[in-house]
């Protein structure tokens, strides 16, 4: 593929067995330099306010977030929620993904309204979705 299309890419997933298969197909698709794993919509919240505060450029926010939906805690629509009251920079800068297994036609309908997400891909992640993005 050659140059790489992200800086930096986050997947949050409660599932760490779907977070190592993701992160397996996004090495070998050579499209991040750097990939952030979450197994709670929390702890990745707490990581992009920490980033924001270390990084007064913004080097190391991840520019895509691959976001499940139905996680313990906190889902990926209050996680949407939440990084609604982000700073400006970070939502401008993090495009939203939701790689999810739901099949449920209500959450592709709420998904759809939230201008943060910018696509709705079913798991597993593949080759030809990464390829579209």
């Amino acid at each position: 593929m050659g140059t790489k299309k992200f800086k930096a890419v986050m997947l949050i997933d409660d599932n760490e067995i779907d977070n190592l298969i993701n992160q397996k197909m996004l090495e070998a698709s050579d499209v991040a330099e750097t990939i952030f794993m979450h197994t709670g919509a929390k702890g990745a919240l707490e990581f992009l306010k920490n980033m924001e505060k270390l990084s007064s450029n913004g080097v190391g926010i991840p520019e895509l977030i691959f976001l499940d939906i139905d996680m313990p805690l906190m889902d990926g629509f209050q996680f949407l929620d939440e990084f609604e009251k982000l700073s400006d920079y970070i939502k401008n800068n993090c495009a939203i993904i939701m790689l999810t297994s739901s099949v449920n036609p209500q959450d592709l309908s709420k998904a759809k309204k939230s201008h943060f997400v910018k696509k709705y891909i079913n798991k597993p992640l593949t080759q030809e979705a990464l390829e579209k993005l």
